[in-house]
């Protein structure tokens, strides 16, 4: 049994949606951030960093309760204790690593710091709106680009697209029309069918 600590934002979604895929069975709890349950200490105990996800397997690598967070090390956590969405042969394990890296240190971190100053800002700064804007459009044309030649992000179906997916869900919240990158649009609307996808966004309820 997993136990997955988690909130409905990008991060989030993205373990809810593979533990869905690998049906697993999990419990949630939900940790709301509007109340700063982040900062309690018993989550604090699975997670120095206070931020979700994370995660507590009760039958870790060593028989014993094991727990883990930064959403990209779960998942390729769960991937290997399954043997699914990540490949072993060389080539293939490390074209998902690089894609599911994009997102860690380039989609996620520039998608949010778009979000942020484009909607949550208390004082608008045009320098920032700016920056996030062009680094978030360029980052698109990089997914487009790469989506023109391949159906998913690496050859086939994996951790990669489910870290990814959950951030360009929120292509409204920093101001892109998908419509103007049409292999994004393609891969995304392809994913947004997937059961296991559909149920994961829902988490927690």
């Amino acid at each position: 049994m997993i136990e997955l600590y988690t909130w409905r934002t990008p991060n989030g979604r993205k373990i809810s949606i593979m533990l869905e895929e690998l049906g697993l069975p999990y419990e949630v709890h939900p940790v709301d951030l509007s109340k700063g349950e982040q900062f309690k200490p018993e989550f604090l105990a699975i997670n120095p960093n206070n931020k979700i996800p994370a995660i507590v397997d009760r039958d870790g690598p060593d028989g014993k309760p094991y727990s883990l967070f930064e959403s990209g090390a779960i998942l390729m956590y769960l991937a290997e204790k399954t043997g699914k969405l990540l490949p072993v042969q060389t080539r293939r394990r490390y074209e998902v690593i690089q894609w599911l890296m994009f997102q860690m240190g380039g989609v996620g971190p520039m998608f949010g710091q778009a979000n942020h100053f484009f909607r949550s800002a208390r004082e608008k700064a045009p320098y920032a709106i700016e920056r996030f804007r062009k680094e978030t459009e360029r980052l698109y044309r990089v997914l487009d680009t790469r989506l023109a030649g391949s159906q998913f992000l690496a050859a086939e179906y994996s951790i990669a697209d489910i870290a990814t997916y959950p951030w360009v869900d929120r292509h409204q919240y920093h101001e892109v029309k998908l419509e103007s990158f049409p292999h994004v649009k393609r891969w995304f609307d392809m994913l947004a069918a997937r059961p296991a996808v559909k149920r994961g966004m829902l988490i927690p309820a």
